[in-house]
């Protein structure tokens, strides 16, 4: 293999010789439009809040008895405790307590770092509309609302992956338009106990005030921590997160990466990207400078490069519709 350089493609002279037509999409996006999400985690987050919106002790010892930083599994651990509970006739404060104290710290957490309804334009939801609408499948691994918001903007043309009830129906993925799939959840997802899973009715400022205001048995679905075992562990307990990765390990064609690094955490989707193979990868690099943008290709190389018949094609993420610079929203200054 030549050595790299730091030349990048603009990226639609690289869409015109070698198109793609699944993206998958990373925190880097949603980075590029608002850069507190890029947060460290929501359960460090959580605890940094204080006691009064954040996750008390008693919250935290029992995130540490059931070995995870999730709050996904957490939250349906506690709903299965009180239904059992109640079952059994035994009380069920404790759990119950724990339950609305643990959702009122993830509440929090959320809405801390994320992009408040009122900064987006309307010009900012068309562009990521439009950008979407070049590919038959947009896969993304951030749960945060920007994509909901985006479609909701203007649905038409788009694949509607849930039933009149809100729920996920199979049947339903083989319509035509652009299929948007959440790898790990969003705020726009509940988990049922049964591990079915329904897309709330709410839009806009809706989506994000109410995200984690739902009937008992339900929790927001949205795999939110570091570790990739993890991560795994609950996609393989959800009927539409599994569903979503097996469209990944799917893809043969062209995909396009952007904002997506594929570091350990995210382990399980390179996993999937390596096993399906795809004929090329058109990956979008920043250019910060000549030897990060050839550590970023290296990085990529050393994931795919010992795969035959993959190429490898880096353009600058700048050139592409969804790192416009003027995308970027910058946060109100406060007392403003």
């Amino acid at each position: 293999m030549p050595a790299l350089d730091a030349t990048l493609s603009p990226w639609p002279e690289l869409a015109a010789r070698h198109p793609c037509d699944a993206l998958l999409l990373g925190n880097g996006a949603s980075r590029a439009l608002w850069k507190p999400f890029g947060y460290f985690s929501l359960f460090e987050q959580a605890q940094r809040a204080g006691r009064k919106k954040g996750l008390a002790v008693s919250d935290q010892a029992l995130f540490k008895s059931l070995g995870t930083e999730l709050f996904e599994p957490v939250l349906s651990a506690l709903n299965t405790t009180v239904r059992t509970n109640a079952a059994l006739a035994i009380n069920s404060t404790a759990p119950l307590n724990r339950y609305y104290s643990i959702k009122e710290a993830l509440i929090h957490a959320v809405r801390t770092v994320h992009l408040p309804w009122p900064l987006m334009t309307p010009a900012t939801l068309t562009t990521l509309n439009q950008a979407l609408r070049g590919y038959r499948n947009v896969y993304t691994s951030n749960y945060d609302l920007l994509l909901p918001w985006a479609v909701q903007h203007a649905p038409h043309g788009f694949a509607d992956l849930f039933d009149e009830q809100g729920f996920f129906d199979v049947r339903r993925t083989q319509t035509e338009g652009t299929r948007v799939l959440h790898l790990h959840g969003g705020m726009h997802l509940l988990k049922l106990p049964d591990g079915t899973t329904r897309q709330r009715s709410a839009d806009n400022a809706e989506l994000l005030d109410g995200f984690a205001v739902n009937i008992p048995g339900e929790v927001p679905l949205f795999v939110n921590e570091d570790r990739s075992d993890e991560k795994l562990r609950a996609i393989r307990n959800s009927d539409y997160l599994s569903w979503c990765l097996g469209q990944l390990a799917g893809e043969s064609q062209g995909l396009c990466l952007f904002g997506q690094h594929l570091d350990s955490s995210d382990q399980h989707l390179l996993d999937a990207i390596r096993l399906a193979r795809p004929k090329q990868l058109s990956i979008a690099v920043r250019p910060l400078n000549e030897a990060s943008v050839i550590n970023q290709k290296q990085h990529f190389v050393d994931r795919f490069g010992d795969l035959a018949g993959i190429e490898l094609h880096f353009f600058d993420a700048n050139t592409h519709p969804l790192g416009q610079a003027e995308l970027a929203v910058k946060p109100p200054i406060a007392g403003r």
